[in-house]
């Protein structure tokens, strides 16, 4: 299961390994924006809230309906994990303190939409990425992995096209997001070992 987590972050993740080569690459995805495009990718940047806060209360509320003790546990996962991340990423942007590709690069690159802190690393990404890196492990199904994934590493091209982050930035917010769920997860799996044997005794 963690090994086709891996190959999914690594597929869909953007190597890079120079500034010039970081730049670069920018350069050639927010280049090809056009109207229509800027459209699709700008729902597609805005759909995070929907995955990153929507999801969990979701299942929180169909946990509650269903009187579904595991899956109220796994809506408190998801949110953790995001909150975790968040976290980071934010501890990292004031850290690193990078400036936007299109404050540093005004002639070269195109701001699309709009952006808050500091460049690094990509909060959207590595929200999308807790999200479907949690989803994934909770319920670990190809129909569930492979959407999860492709909608996180869609997030994750749309703030390169839409010019509000480096590939880098990209890159480290899946890493993130992803970790910070892995870690939640093994803690969460203790404790919903510790629930289930505790209502077996009951």
């Amino acid at each position: 299961m963690k090994k086709v987590i891996l190959g999914f972050i690594l597929f869909f993740s953007f190597p890079v390994f120079s500034q010039n080569a970081d730049i670069d690459l920018l350069k050639k995805i927010n280049s090809s924006y056009t109207s229509n495009g800027g459209s699709v990718f700008t729902f597609v940047t805005n759909s995070v809230d929907y995955g990153g806060i929507g999801l969990p209360i979701g299942l929180f509320a169909t946990g509650i309906i269903r009187k579904d003790k595991v899956m109220t546990i796994n809506s408190y996962e998801l949110v953790t994990s995001t909150i975790v991340g968040s976290v980071l990423t934010t501890t990292m942007k004031f850290s690193f303190d990078r400036t936007r590709p299109f404050v540093t690069y005004p002639n070269d690159i195109t701001k699309y939409t709009k952006a808050g802190s500091k460049s690094f690393p990509s909060g959207h990404t590595s929200m999308a990425f807790a999200t479907a890196t949690s989803i994934s492990l909770m319920y670990p199904k190809w129909y569930i992995i492979a959407p999860s994934f492709l909608w996180a590493s869609s997030i994750g091209y749309s703030r390169m096209y839409l010019g509000v982050h480096y590939p880098s930035d990209v890159l480290a917010g899946a890493l993130l997001g992803a970790g910070s769920s892995i870690g939640t997860h093994y803690l969460f799996k203790y404790l919903k070992t510790k629930y289930t044997k505790k209502e077996e005794k009951l």
